[in-house]
């Protein structure tokens, strides 16, 4: 597809984006077409830039250079239309699992409209904590909910304001594997009732894998035209781009040998500083991959 029937098409855009924090270039001419609906998974070696990648999709930094769009409008600063969940819950301990989950809701409108409808988001609030199976702990604070249960709090925060896009930041890490686990589901039943647009982080292959409908690798392990000295001031750049099956299945899908060999390929071509792919040779198979490769990068 063209990048300008790329452009047109995409709901979440990325062309020509670089992040530079003072002489050092983290993000490296980031090319990304993003469509509606797509749980978009992001690993790569430490240092790589994954979750300042997220940070200028949630506005709360601005490209060096390029352009991030949101159905065709600058992303702008952040705001409700994308929702975003830390790995660290981002609850208040002093309120109650209801009253975090109606502290967004309750400070988007003016004081009286929110009194007028207080019974309404109430109500609402009530829905979102069924959905994540939580209603009857609705008067409990933080401090006395599992791991588990506070970052469904946290989802539940983010559900509530609508967003379209939800971001989420290596959300499951401070988990046990087998909340973890549990999470994981929990996620892909959301998915596939509210068709979200995902942003998920991970450092986790297995987790990546896993959620994704296509999953992303960052990188700053790969060579160009460009030469490999420290001249060269290279950041990183997605070198691995393929979309990934998504059918209703089970846990039992990670002990199957292709899913393996995923994982595999994937700490090869993007983990492995001995392993430098050509840019022009990255695996950027998914149908809304591009790349544009500057003249001093490709050899022209």
């Amino acid at each position: 597809m063209q990048t300008e029937s790329l452009r047109a098409n995409s709901f979440l855009f990325f062309e020509d984006v670089y992040k530079s924090y003072g002489a050092k270039v983290v993000l490296d001419d980031i090319d990304l077409a993003v469509a509606r609906g797509e749980i978009i998974t992001v690993v790569g070696p430490s240092g790589c830039g994954k979750s300042t990648l997220l940070r200028l999709v949630l506005g709360q930094e601005l490209p060096s250079r390029g352009q991030v769009t949101l159905e065709g409008k600058s992303v702008g600063l952040p705001d409700v239309t994308r929702g975003i969940v830390y790995q660290k819950y981002s609850l208040y301990p002093h309120l109650t699992v209801l009253d975090n989950v109606l502290m967004g809701p309750r400070l988007s409108m003016p004081l009286l409209k929110r009194w007028r409808v207080r019974g309404e988001l109430r109500e609402e609030a009530f829905t979102y904590l069924r959905k994540v199976g939580l209603a009857e702990h609705y008067r409990k604070y933080p401090h006395e909910l599992s791991g588990g249960m506070r970052q469904r709090v946290a989802i539940a925060q983010s559900l509530i304001m609508k967003p379209k896009i939800l971001l989420m930041d290596e959300p499951f890490g401070a988990l046990d594997p087998g909340t973890r686990e549990n999470m994981q589901l929990f996620l892909l039943e959301l998915w596939e009732e509210f068709k979200m647009t995902i942003f998920f982080v991970t450092h986790d292959l297995e987790e990546a894998v896993f959620l994704g409908t296509r999953i992303l690798i960052l990188s700053q392990y790969y060579t160009d035209d460009r030469g490999d000295g420290s001249h060269a001031n290279r950041g990183a750049k997605i070198v691995f781009d393929t979309a990934l099956p998504k059918e209703a299945q089970s846990t039992s899908v990670k002990s199957v040998a292709a899913f393996g060999a995923l994982i595999q390929q994937i700490r090869r071509e993007g983990f492995d500083p001995d392993y430098l792919q050509h840019a022009r040779d990255f695996n950027l198979n998914h149908p809304y991959s591009f790349q544009t490769l500057r003249r001093e990068e490709n050899g022209i």
